[in-house]
């Protein structure tokens, strides 16, 4: 199977869905949203006219197939999600479900049978950036989502994440329940091309990564720190309950536990990316008596990431006893890391190999859909595609030509599946 042809295909794709959901700056494709459902509807339409057919599956996602392959038995599921990050690159989820159909087109146009059939998934909602909680199209599959994450709202518009699935005709019940909407015994394996996101390939000079294993995460979208607002002059600094210096005062301290961790060899990534005052009340000439943040830190190992979370519970209550404060957690939002498949990766490997294409295998230090089908018991990999600028952002800038070689690594994989990756489960 030889995908270099469908290159100008590829190319055409990605423009048409930039220019649908270009918003000015980058591409807004909100999850269960306007763009995203922008984006699925031209997917769509595109897929008919190659005479491919398009399902939504219970939990609202779309399944890309051929008709005509009407076997039975396990299948081989590929794809990725479809919404973006506001103001987000072009390419970060879109690439993966692209490339599933360019190897539905290529096997239907070619006239190949692939040793088992092929799915390709376009899942909405995987960027947490508008409900606070990633993998949610994926997660309702796996049965993954409680009531209180069925309860957040997405920024901008306050609608309920129940209400978002329910208008995309979501099985809202079985969703309620937590039942798992798929049989993980009917999946032979899981896998997905995507981006890199960081600059790791990039200063290597590699096309192609082979990931080993996807990074989890912990979260809190929202701790707030309650202190005492005071004029600026009169207080002196042993009678402030400051909250701003409470929270650098603590983002300080992980930093420092963070650097110790890293000198020790432990994998770990801390990040803060929102550090607010109530804006209605702040003053230069006021000592701040509410401040905000988030709190994130991702590593591949579950045991620092606990670990890790309980030091900062410590500190909290350390600078609580020293200055004053009180800290307020939200929800503790948290998603496992996961390990690819050997055999899958080895498969990717030798694929790279046969067609002379340099890569090297790397961890994923973003998040995906593929880690809750690797950690729900189904044969997962990734294969990542060098990218420029990053991610989340819209600078983004895959090659083509990087992209086109993914894609064919990740067709050759699929076809080799069968021999190297039987298929073992029991039925639900």
């Amino acid at each position: 199977m030889e995908l270099q042809s469908l290159q100008p295909l590829a190319q055409q794709l990605f423009a048409d869905i930039r220019g649908l959901t270009f918003d000015g700056v980058g591409v807004t494709r909100a999850s269960y949203g306007e763009g995203e459902n922008v984006c699925a509807a031209y997917l769509e339409k595109f897929a008919r006219s190659e005479g491919l057919d398009v399902v939504t599956d219970r939990a609202g996602n779309f399944v890309y197939f051929d008709p005509a392959d009407t076997r039975s038995g396990a299948s081989i599921w590929t794809g990725s999600h479809l919404d973006s990050v506001p103001q987000g690159g072009n390419y970060d989820g879109l690439a993966g479900v692209v490339a599933g159909l360019l190897v539905l087109i290529a096997v239907r146009r070619e006239g190949i049978t692939l040793p088992a059939p092929l799915k390709v998934i376009g899942f909405r909602g995987e960027e947490s950036a508008w409900f606070g909680k990633a993998y949610m199209g994926s997660g309702a599959l796996w049965g993954k989502l409680s009531s209180a994450d069925l309860a957040l709202q997405r920024r901008g518009d306050g609608i309920s994440l129940h209400d978002a699935l329910a208008a995309c005709g979501a099985d809202m019940a079985a969703i309620t329940r937590q039942e798992k909407l798929l049989n993980p015994a009917e999946i032979a394996a899981y896998i997905e091309l995507h981006i890199e996101q960081g600059p790791v390939m990039v200063a290597r000079e590699i096309p192609v990564g082979v990931v080993s294993g996807i990074r989890g995460n912990v979260r809190h979208n929202k701790i707030e720190c309650w202190g005492d607002a005071q004029h600026s002059g009169v207080v002196p600094r042993w009678l402030r309950k400051d909250a701003v210096f409470a929270v650098s005062d603590l983002i300080v301290r992980l930093d420092n536990h963070w650097r110790a961790l890293l000198e020790r060899g432990t994998d770990l990534v801390v990040t803060c990316g929102v550090v607010q005052t109530n804006p209605a009340e702040h003053s230069i000439s006021r000592v701040p008596g509410y401040a905000h943040f988030s709190f994130e830190a991702r590593s591949k190992s579950s045991d620092t990431l606990e670990a890790f979370y309980q030091l900062v519970q410590a500190e909290m209550h350390s600078i609580e006893r020293e200055r004053g404060v009180k800290f307020v957690l939200d929800r503790r939002l948290m998603s496992e890391p996961a390990v690819c498949d050997a055999q899958l990766c080895d498969l990717m490997a030798q694929a790279c190999r046969t067609r002379g294409i340099a890569h090297e295998r790397i961890p994923s230090g973003a998040g995906h859909d593929a880690a809750l089908f690797a950690n729900g018991g189904v044969p997962s990999a990734m294969v990542f595609v060098r990218n420029q600028n990053g991610s989340h952002n819209p600078h983004e800038a895959m090659e083509l030509a990087d992209f086109m070689l993914g894609t064919q690594v990740m067709a050759d994989t699929i076809a080799a599946i069968p021999a190297a990756q039987p298929r073992v489960g029991t039925s639900l």
